[in-house]
């Protein structure tokens, strides 16, 4: 392929818009179809239910870590100029910012770009959390919460290079960066041949975690073959919300960049997976304790993801498949904050509900 005529002839921005519009759609087309959900299994693991949920995300994610590996021992692949690697991060973001997004992630039960896929499904209560999220993103970017997010994120600063590098703090170098994503395969493999996989579970979970690698690829070509500075980039979205909502309220004529691509090529590869499956339907809020719950979760998650430099994807799937130390201490925060909103929201209501029950039955018992 001609990347140089290519970037020529359309521009950097153009090329990248279009290559995250494709990514987009393979992304959340396989995602769709395999139901892959960090919430869902933060949930599976905590209430200790290893079943298709957790492997499904954890086939998706090895995968990612040892395609992305792979292509750098190939040569084919360099990351030492990533944003998550070369820039100053924040240990104390990434930390409080993953634990704010887990409790927001189970709250509004979907994170950021599982809300994009389910309101391309017809799911109402995820389009208003997803809204909700973007327009706290922007405010914690560069509005009202801002200030907080700094004050937070200053607390422990770690500088970019080797300091943010997980491998090369741990003086291995690549190859056992793929021997580690080769022992998580083995472990996804383990409770997918447990659960009993059909075709789609298999094949959505694998795709799902190459288009992450496939992203890292493309915008490296890109930065490798182009004219002008180009930053490489990976799949997220909590960025790309917060400008695709800046984009429609302020700046139509911004000019076009990967994320923007990427965000349209996801709403639009869910879709054709929900009517493919013939799951397209709307639906609204249930109650009345619903809608409050999304849109503090929705609040929660804007916020906790501008704080720790990424969302499930882009901090939890993307940074860790080049293991930057950042993206791997907001994974696990993500996993904790998870499970303790699961502990604290959502079990003490299913406790009451299945004594109820349990009562309703005993007093109709013969």
């Amino acid at each position: 392929m001609d990347w140089a005529a290519w970037i020529e002839r359309w521009g950097e921005a153009n090329v990248l818009a279009v290559g995250g519009l494709v990514l987009g759609l393979a992304f959340w087309f396989f995602a769709q179809r395999s139901k892959f959900c960090l919430r869902a299994a933060v949930i599976e693991f905590w209430h200790r239910r290893f079943g298709d949920k957790l492997a499904v995300w954890l086939l998706a994610f090895a995968t990612a870590v040892v395609a992305v590996q792979g292509l750098i021992l190939a040569g084919a692949l360099e990351v030492s100029t990533a944003r998550q690697l070369s820039a100053r991060g924040s240990l104390s973001g990434a930390l409080v910012g993953g634990l704010l997004f887990g409790l927001g992630m189970v709250m509004t039960r979907g994170c950021a770009s599982r809300l994009l896929v389910l309101s391309a499904n017809g799911n109402l209560r995820a389009l208003l959390s997803g809204l909700i999220f973007a327009v706290t993103a922007q405010a914690s970017l560069g509005g009202i919460l801002a200030p907080w997010r700094e004050a937070i994120s200053g607390w422990w600063v770690v500088e970019g290079g080797p300091s943010r590098d997980l491998l090369a703090l741990l003086g291995v170098g690549h190859g056992m960066g793929l021997a580690f994503g080769l022992v998580w395969m083995a472990a996804a493999l383990h409770f997918a041949v447990r659960s009993g996989w059909g075709f789609w579970k298999w094949a959505g979970g694998a795709a799902t975690g190459l288009t992450v690698a496939l992203a890292w690829w493309f915008s490296y070509q890109v930065m490798a073959h182009s004219f002008e500075p180009v930053q490489i980039q990976g799949l997220t979205f909590s960025g790309p919300s917060a400008e695709w909502l800046m984009r429609v309220l302020a700046e139509p004529g911004k000019p076009w960049s990967f994320g923007l691509g990427l965000m349209p090529g996801v709403f639009l590869g869910s879709l054709a997976g929900a009517l493919l499956g013939r799951e397209w339907k709307l639906e609204g809020f249930g109650g009345a304790y619903t809608m409050p719950r999304y849109i503090v979760g929705a609040v929660l998650m804007g916020f906790g993801s501008m704080l720790a430099g990424g969302c499930a994807v882009g901090a939890g799937v993307t940074g860790g498949a080049i293991f930057a130390l950042t993206a791997w201490v907001t994974l696990v925060g993500m996993w904790v904050g998870g499970g303790l909103a699961d502990w604290l929201v959502d079990r003490p209501r299913a406790a009451p509900s299945a004594g109820t029950l349990a009562a309703s039955a005993s007093s109709h018992a013969p």
